[in-house]
């Protein structure tokens, strides 16, 4: 397989904003045939078996005469302007030939029946029991038996919530359903995605998201009033205002979150890790390293499967990319950072085209290798026969020191034990620069990501360590796990650990990016949860307790002549809501009395040695260009 290197472009800011809403991101090109002059359009309701009619558009191409497989793609977010998806997403696809279907899931624009947001797997002891994967089914056994041209063969992609709809099909798929790519796709919105990372809860994105799904039918943005919405949720206060003067009890899915603010049964029924245990349909899972909203769901879809995959039928694609980012555009770049080759379009053409040809259509030998990363920092493709690599993996351990020190080397002797700060629920660390815009659809949340974390380096409550200058390459490739021993004045505490690839000061490649502290990885943990998550306990007063936060797969290359740096802070708002700092039963019922400062101590001593495990491998050969 042929990886070309194409010049670099950098595409604009609001390109990467539209990735947030569409039901796939949609970008027109210029001088793009028109899709209504190749497709023919028809709309149905088709009936579930509970009787409930789904709103549904089907293109049909016009100068196809031979026997089409269908391509289905399920959304909440409105398929009025599906055709779009054929000058970007769906361009190569288009090209090759299917029928496309896109279908508004239950409760949402035009289909029927009560939204119920991501809904759990049925109950299979009841037969009148129904979920997305049993509408999945009857709307592909629709198509079979009323659309004519088809091949009797479905395949089924999305984006996010599209792509949780994809995993969901697969648990129990309709026999003509033959292959499947969840993209970004949720596994757990408890312990890692949209709206909890370690029991820490995701303020911003879960309040504009439960007003986007559930003010309406339809997709309706939240009106603030003020340009800066860090300062509105920081006027909010405790989060037991939101319902008290915005959502007054009518929006479900916050409801649940104040029902369910520990990871109990609601939470697990959810989650996808106890459904995987069968590869029923061939997969290709694909996840962005910057993905801003489902970076390790799908990571651990793929992994889930992995286990079970006796028939090489699993596949897992990692790009440079924020949320959905190989869906539109070149893809050569991501805010400031360049990659020098077009990534977006390569994945549409060279990887997800051939792949669906090759089990809708038995069309070409498949050369797609187990998992196929983009290695960052070298910006390179690398191929991978299984994931994560095993053989040439060193795990190293990257221990903080005194005075902003970041070394291999373990500490030697005690010293001064440990760095301190004062964390001030009153004055949060902001996430991203300010004003910070509303998340939809502000052109910032799509690449906060990749933002310089200069902008909050050296604040008095945010500890920096840093290495010499690399005297040669630093290749990971692996999951990277942070091992923070710290100890706070309060009762609860979230820690947020940073992996940043500093750049040299003099950096000839871009003299523009002269010294850009790049995050790598980034983490937060709920204190109260470091025992379990389904059992929060106070923290004890100025003890030292370790917390282990697991920053995931990564896979990147620190240059020689940059630095790692590793950034520890207690606040990151408001992408996470303010912990008080004193333990209170349910975080979503705290009064605005419960906030209150705490002294943070990070220790870094031979009997507590905090740092980061990183898996340093050895440089694999790149693939041929």
């Amino acid at each position: 397989m042929t990886y070309p290197t194409l010049s670099p472009v950098r595409p604009a800011l609001l390109t990467v904003a539209v990735l947030l809403l569409a039901l796939v991101p949609a970008f027109a090109q210029e001088n793009a045939l028109d899709p209504a002059q190749r497709f023919t359009r028809t709309e149905s309701l088709i009936p579930m078996r509970d009787g409930v009619r789904l709103n549904t558009a089907i293109y049909t191409p016009k100068e196809r005469t031979d026997p089409l497989p269908f391509i289905m793609l399920r959304t909440p977010y409105g398929i009025d302007k599906a055709a779009r998806n054929f000058t970007g997403y769906l361009k190569e696809l288009a090209d090759e030939g299917y029928i496309f279907v896109f279908q508004d899931i239950r409760g949402r624009h035009n289909s029927e029946g009560r939204f119920v947001m991501c809904r759990p797997p049925r109950d299979h002891n009841d037969p009148k029991a129904i979920d997305e994967s049993t509408d999945a089914a009857d709307t592909i056994d629709w198509l079979l038996k009323n659309v004519p041209g088809n091949n009797s063969r479905a395949g089924m992609l999305g984006v996010s919530y599209p792509g949780w709809l994809t995993v969901m099909a697969m648990l129990d798929p309709h026999p003509a359903l033959k292959a499947v790519s969840p993209q970004a796709a949720p596994a757990d919105m408890f312990l890692n995605d949209d709206f909890h990372h370690n029991g820490a809860f995701r303020l911003s994105y879960g309040f504009e998201y439960v007003a986007l799904m559930e003010t309406s039918k339809g997709n309706t943005d939240f009106k603030f009033d003020r340009k800066d919405t860090f300062e509105w949720y920081l006027h909010l206060g405790a989060l037991g205002n939101v319902n008290n003067r915005y959502f007054h009890g009518k929006m479900p899915t916050w409801n649940d979150f104040v029902g369910h603010p520990n990871y109990d049964a609601f939470w697990k029924k959810q989650a996808f890790a106890g459904y995987l245990d069968q590869v029923k349909v061939p997969a290709l899972h694909v996840a962005g390293w910057w993905d801003q909203e489902d970076f390790s769901g799908a990571l651990k879809i793929y992994a889930s499967l992995e286990k079970h995959d006796t028939k090489n039928l699993n596949y897992l694609v990692v790009g440079p990319w924020n949320h959905g980012g190989w869906t539109g555009g070149e893809g050569k770049a991501l805010g400031k950072i360049d990659f020098n080759q077009a990534t977006g379009k390569y994945f549409r053409e060279k990887v997800q085209a051939p792949w669906f040809a090759h089990f809708l259509k038995d069309k070409g030998k498949l050369e797609q290798p187990e998992a196929l990363l983009f290695e960052t920092g070298s910006n390179r493709w690398v191929p991978h026969e299984r994931w994560p690599p095993r053989q040439g993996v060193t795990p190293r351990k990257l221990y903080f020191h005194p005075e902003g020190r970041l070394s291999f080397d373990a500490p030697a002797k005690d010293g001064k034990k440990y760095d301190a700060y004062v964390s001030d629920p009153a004055h949060p660390v902001p996430y991203r620069q300010r004003p910070i815009e509303p998340t939809y659809p502000g052109p910032g949340w799509p690449v906060w990501l990749t933002e310089d974390q200069r902008f909050v380096h050296l604040r008095p409550d945010v500890l920096s360590w840093e290495t010499e200058p690399l005297t040669e390459d630093v290749a990971i490739a692996g999951d990277i796990v942070a091992h923070l021993f710290a100890a706070t004045s309060g009762t609860d505490s979230d820690w947020v650990v940073k992996l940043i690839d500093v750049y040299p000061e003099d950096y000839a490649k871009d003299p523009k990016m002269g010294g850009y502290q790049l995050m790598v990885a980034s983490e937060v943990v709920r204190g109260r949860f470091r025992k379990g998550f389904d059992k929060p306990e106070p923290v004890k007063p100025n003890q030292v307790n370790e917390y282990t936060i697991d920053l995931y797969w990564r896979t990147h290359c620190f240059q020689k002549g940059h630095r790692i740096m590793v950034q520890v802070q207690s606040t990151w708002f408001p992408v996470i809501d303010r912990n008080p700092q004193k333990f209170v039963a349910n975080i979503f019922e705290a009064k605005d009395a419960d906030y209150q400062k705490a002294t943070q101590r990070v220790f870094r001593t031979r009997k507590y040695p905090s740092h980061l495990s990183l898996p340093v491998i050895e440089r694999p050969r790149p693939l041929e260009k």
